[in-house]
Protein backbone atom coordinates (compact mmCIF):
# COMPACT_ATOMS: atom_id res chain seq x y z
CA UNK A 1 0.00 0.00 0.00
CA UNK A 2 1.19 3.58 -0.80
CA UNK A 3 1.94 5.64 2.35
CA UNK A 4 -0.79 8.31 3.54
CA UNK A 5 -0.95 10.20 6.47
CA UNK A 6 -3.98 8.46 9.01
CA UNK A 7 -5.57 11.13 11.35
CA UNK A 8 -6.17 10.48 15.13
CA UNK A 9 -7.13 6.86 15.54
CA UNK A 10 -7.11 6.94 19.12
CA UNK A 11 -3.14 7.02 18.66
CA UNK A 12 -0.75 10.03 17.00
CA UNK A 13 -1.14 11.18 13.30
CA UNK A 14 1.80 9.94 11.57
CA UNK A 15 2.49 8.74 7.88
CA UNK A 16 2.97 5.04 7.50
CA UNK A 17 3.40 2.35 4.72
CA UNK A 18 0.29 -0.14 5.94
CA UNK A 19 1.89 -3.42 4.40
CA UNK A 20 5.18 -3.58 2.82
CA UNK A 21 8.64 -4.69 3.17
CA UNK A 22 9.91 -8.53 2.55
CA UNK A 23 12.00 -10.56 4.65
CA UNK A 24 15.86 -10.15 4.46
CA UNK A 25 18.05 -12.71 5.81
CA UNK A 26 20.46 -10.22 8.14
CA UNK A 27 17.52 -9.64 10.38
CA UNK A 28 17.04 -11.22 14.02
CA UNK A 29 14.34 -13.29 15.56
CA UNK A 30 11.62 -10.96 17.26
CA UNK A 31 12.37 -12.43 20.63
CA UNK A 32 12.20 -8.94 22.89
CA UNK A 33 8.99 -7.33 23.20
CA UNK A 34 9.67 -3.75 22.45
CA UNK A 35 6.28 -2.35 22.26
CA UNK A 36 4.31 -0.49 24.77
CA UNK A 37 1.21 -2.79 24.55
CA UNK A 38 0.76 -5.29 27.44
CA UNK A 39 2.12 -8.14 27.10
CA UNK A 40 0.78 -11.71 28.30
CA UNK A 41 2.38 -15.33 27.83
CA UNK A 42 1.60 -17.08 25.00
CA UNK A 43 1.02 -20.59 23.66
CA UNK A 44 3.00 -22.27 20.52
CA UNK A 45 0.46 -23.29 17.34
CA UNK A 46 0.59 -26.97 16.83
CA UNK A 47 2.97 -27.41 14.54
CA UNK A 48 0.90 -30.96 13.22
CA UNK A 49 -0.10 -30.26 9.62
CA UNK A 50 -3.89 -31.06 8.92
CA UNK A 51 -4.69 -32.02 5.40
CA UNK A 52 -8.16 -33.51 6.31
CA UNK A 53 -10.85 -32.91 8.98
CA UNK A 54 -11.65 -35.42 12.07
CA UNK A 55 -15.41 -36.43 12.03
CA UNK A 56 -15.68 -33.62 14.83
CA UNK A 57 -14.48 -31.00 12.71
CA UNK A 58 -17.02 -32.18 10.06
CA UNK A 59 -20.08 -32.60 12.90
CA UNK A 60 -19.18 -29.14 14.08
CA UNK A 61 -19.50 -27.96 10.28
CA UNK A 62 -15.99 -26.88 9.71
CA UNK A 63 -14.78 -27.35 6.14
CA UNK A 64 -10.50 -26.81 5.23
CA UNK A 65 -9.97 -23.55 3.01
CA UNK A 66 -6.68 -25.38 1.80
CA UNK A 67 -6.34 -29.42 1.17
CA UNK A 68 -2.62 -28.95 1.78
CA UNK A 69 -1.64 -30.49 -1.76
CA UNK A 70 -2.84 -27.85 -4.14
CA UNK A 71 -4.57 -24.33 -4.72
CA UNK A 72 -7.43 -25.61 -5.20
CA UNK A 73 -10.53 -23.19 -4.30
CA UNK A 74 -8.14 -20.41 -4.09
CA UNK A 75 -7.73 -17.94 -7.16
CA UNK A 76 -5.70 -14.50 -7.76
CA UNK A 77 -7.37 -11.49 -6.33
CA UNK A 78 -9.08 -10.20 -10.09
CA UNK A 79 -7.22 -12.98 -12.20
CA UNK A 80 -4.10 -11.99 -11.07
CA UNK A 81 -0.97 -14.75 -10.87
CA UNK A 82 -0.98 -16.96 -7.76
CA UNK A 83 2.91 -17.88 -9.07
CA UNK A 84 4.21 -16.58 -5.77
CA UNK A 85 1.94 -19.15 -3.51
CA UNK A 86 3.26 -22.18 -3.42
CA UNK A 87 1.06 -25.69 -2.04
CA UNK A 88 3.71 -27.65 -0.61
CA UNK A 89 4.28 -30.80 2.09
CA UNK A 90 0.70 -29.22 4.06
CA UNK A 91 1.16 -25.98 3.72
CA UNK A 92 0.32 -22.94 1.83
CA UNK A 93 4.00 -20.85 0.88
CA UNK A 94 4.70 -17.35 -0.40
CA UNK A 95 7.63 -16.81 -1.96
CA UNK A 96 9.10 -13.97 -0.61
CA UNK A 97 11.35 -11.39 -2.31
CA UNK A 98 12.87 -8.13 -0.90
CA UNK A 99 12.82 -6.71 -4.84
CA UNK A 100 10.45 -8.61 -6.83
CA UNK A 101 7.06 -6.33 -6.76
CA UNK A 102 6.09 -7.31 -10.21
CA UNK A 103 2.73 -8.03 -11.22
CA UNK A 104 3.54 -11.66 -11.09
CA UNK A 105 2.83 -11.26 -7.29
CA UNK A 106 -0.67 -11.01 -6.41
CA UNK A 107 -3.15 -11.60 -3.46
CA UNK A 108 -4.80 -15.19 -2.89
CA UNK A 109 -8.39 -15.27 -2.71
CA UNK A 110 -10.98 -18.01 -1.73
CA UNK A 111 -13.54 -18.56 -4.43
CA UNK A 112 -16.13 -18.80 -2.63
CA UNK A 113 -17.88 -15.87 -0.46
CA UNK A 114 -18.62 -15.79 3.24
CA UNK A 115 -21.05 -14.18 5.68
CA UNK A 116 -21.16 -15.06 8.81
CA UNK A 117 -17.82 -17.91 9.87
CA UNK A 118 -15.18 -18.88 12.17
CA UNK A 119 -11.93 -18.92 10.51
CA UNK A 120 -8.68 -20.78 11.64
CA UNK A 121 -5.55 -20.89 10.78
CA UNK A 122 -2.06 -21.17 11.47
CA UNK A 123 1.31 -19.27 10.30
CA UNK A 124 4.60 -18.36 10.64
CA UNK A 125 6.35 -15.05 9.26
CA UNK A 126 9.31 -14.51 8.36
CA UNK A 127 11.73 -11.74 10.04
CA UNK A 128 10.83 -7.98 8.98
CA UNK A 129 7.97 -9.86 6.89
CA UNK A 130 4.44 -8.21 6.72
CA UNK A 131 1.09 -9.82 5.64
CA UNK A 132 -2.15 -9.98 6.52
CA UNK A 133 -5.31 -12.23 6.31
CA UNK A 134 -8.70 -10.04 4.99
CA UNK A 135 -12.14 -10.56 4.88
CA UNK A 136 -15.96 -10.22 3.42
CA UNK A 137 -13.13 -8.98 0.28
CA UNK A 138 -15.17 -7.68 -3.25
CA UNK A 139 -13.49 -7.43 -6.49
CA UNK A 140 -15.38 -3.90 -6.90
CA UNK A 141 -11.88 -1.69 -6.34
CA UNK A 142 -8.59 -1.85 -7.32
CA UNK A 143 -7.16 -3.85 -4.18
CA UNK A 144 -8.56 -6.40 -1.53
CA UNK A 145 -8.13 -3.80 1.47
CA UNK A 146 -9.88 -1.16 -0.57
CA UNK A 147 -13.12 -3.13 0.85
CA UNK A 148 -11.83 -5.88 3.28
CA UNK A 149 -10.93 -5.21 7.14
CA UNK A 150 -7.49 -6.69 7.76
CA UNK A 151 -6.73 -9.32 10.47
CA UNK A 152 -2.77 -7.88 10.33
CA UNK A 153 0.65 -9.97 10.17
CA UNK A 154 3.46 -8.29 11.36
CA UNK A 155 7.16 -8.95 12.81
CA UNK A 156 6.06 -6.40 15.95
CA UNK A 157 9.70 -5.95 16.75
CA UNK A 158 12.01 -6.21 13.94
CA UNK A 159 9.98 -4.46 11.09
CA UNK A 160 12.48 -1.73 8.90
CA UNK A 161 9.99 1.21 9.74
CA UNK A 162 8.63 2.23 12.89
CA UNK A 163 5.30 0.76 14.03
CA UNK A 164 1.63 2.34 15.79
CA UNK A 165 -0.09 0.28 17.57
CA UNK A 166 -2.76 -0.24 15.40
CA UNK A 167 0.07 -1.78 12.44
CA UNK A 168 0.57 -4.91 14.86
CA UNK A 169 -0.61 -8.25 14.52
CA UNK A 170 -3.53 -8.93 15.67
CA UNK A 171 -4.89 -5.79 14.73
CA UNK A 172 -7.95 -4.79 12.68
CA UNK A 173 -4.98 -3.00 10.80
CA UNK A 174 -5.69 1.21 10.81
CA UNK A 175 -8.72 0.97 13.14
CA UNK A 176 -8.15 -0.84 16.03
CA UNK A 177 -5.27 -1.62 17.74
CA UNK A 178 -4.51 -5.03 19.37
CA UNK A 179 -5.44 -5.18 23.36
CA UNK A 180 -2.65 -7.36 23.89
CA UNK A 181 0.41 -8.41 22.22
CA UNK A 182 0.25 -12.05 21.70
CA UNK A 183 2.37 -13.01 18.74
CA UNK A 184 4.93 -15.80 19.17
CA UNK A 185 8.81 -15.15 17.84
CA UNK A 186 9.36 -15.39 14.26
CA UNK A 187 10.30 -18.34 13.32
CA UNK A 188 7.33 -20.10 15.79
CA UNK A 189 3.97 -20.92 14.52
CA UNK A 190 0.71 -18.64 14.99
CA UNK A 191 -2.60 -19.34 15.45
CA UNK A 192 -5.38 -17.34 14.19
CA UNK A 193 -8.92 -16.80 14.45
CA UNK A 194 -11.58 -14.03 12.99
CA UNK A 195 -14.93 -14.32 14.33
CA UNK A 196 -17.40 -12.42 11.75
CA UNK A 197 -21.36 -12.74 13.07
CA UNK A 198 -23.93 -9.98 12.30
CA UNK A 199 -21.56 -7.36 12.42
CA UNK A 200 -19.93 -8.19 15.42
CA UNK A 201 -15.85 -9.75 14.91
CA UNK A 202 -13.46 -10.89 17.03
CA UNK A 203 -9.71 -11.34 16.47
CA UNK A 204 -7.72 -13.58 18.09
CA UNK A 205 -4.15 -14.37 18.37
CA UNK A 206 -2.84 -17.74 20.17
CA UNK A 207 -5.65 -17.88 22.16
CA UNK A 208 -6.00 -14.44 23.19
CA UNK A 209 -8.36 -11.94 22.25
CA UNK A 210 -7.02 -9.20 20.06
CA UNK A 211 -9.73 -6.94 18.57
CA UNK A 212 -13.52 -7.01 18.68
CA UNK A 213 -15.56 -4.52 16.94
CA UNK A 214 -19.03 -3.95 15.52
CA UNK A 215 -19.13 -3.12 11.83
CA UNK A 216 -21.40 -0.29 10.63
CA UNK A 217 -22.45 1.39 13.92
CA UNK A 218 -22.48 5.06 14.48
CA UNK A 219 -18.97 4.44 16.65
CA UNK A 220 -17.62 2.37 13.37
CA UNK A 221 -18.66 5.05 10.70
CA UNK A 222 -17.51 7.78 12.91
CA UNK A 223 -13.75 6.28 13.33
CA UNK A 224 -13.84 5.23 9.55
CA UNK A 225 -14.44 8.93 9.03
CA UNK A 226 -11.62 10.33 10.95
CA UNK A 227 -8.95 7.68 9.85
CA UNK A 228 -7.26 5.87 6.86
CA UNK A 229 -10.28 5.18 5.33
CA UNK A 230 -12.05 7.85 5.23
CA UNK A 231 -11.90 7.91 1.45
CA UNK A 232 -12.12 4.53 0.97
CA UNK A 233 -15.79 4.30 0.52
CA UNK A 234 -16.15 0.65 -0.07
CA UNK A 235 -14.08 -0.04 2.98
CA UNK A 236 -15.84 -2.91 5.52
CA UNK A 237 -19.34 -1.99 3.81
CA UNK A 238 -19.65 -5.41 2.51
CA UNK A 239 -22.27 -7.74 3.95
CA UNK A 240 -20.13 -10.93 2.86
CA UNK A 241 -17.13 -11.55 0.58
CA UNK A 242 -13.72 -13.42 0.06
CA UNK A 243 -11.09 -14.59 2.44
CA UNK A 244 -7.70 -12.67 0.96
CA UNK A 245 -4.29 -14.02 1.92
CA UNK A 246 -1.95 -10.75 1.48
CA UNK A 247 1.19 -11.16 -0.62
CA UNK A 248 3.13 -7.95 0.10
CA UNK A 249 6.60 -9.10 -1.06
CA UNK A 250 7.14 -11.16 2.37
CA UNK A 251 7.57 -14.64 2.92
CA UNK A 252 5.01 -16.70 4.92
CA UNK A 253 3.51 -19.89 5.78
CA UNK A 254 0.19 -20.67 6.25
CA UNK A 255 -1.37 -24.51 7.07
CA UNK A 256 -4.42 -25.90 8.54
CA UNK A 257 -6.81 -23.70 7.58
CA UNK A 258 -10.55 -23.95 7.92
CA UNK A 259 -13.81 -22.28 8.24
CA UNK A 260 -17.07 -22.29 9.62
CA UNK A 261 -20.29 -20.93 8.40
CA UNK A 262 -22.29 -19.09 11.31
Amino acid sequence: MKKLLVPALSVMAVTVMSCGGGATKEAKDSTVVTDTLATSPVAAADTTVITSLSDADKAAGWELLFNGTSKDGWRGFKGKSTDTWVAENGILHCLGSTTDKSDKRGDLMTDKEYENFELSADWKLAAQGNSGILYMVTEEFDAPYLSGPEYQIIDDNNFPEKLEDWQKSGANYAMNPPLVMAANPIGQWNNTRIVVNKGHVEHWLNGQKTAEYDLWTDDWKKHKAEGKWKDAKGYGMAKKGHITLQDHGSEIWFKNMKIKKM
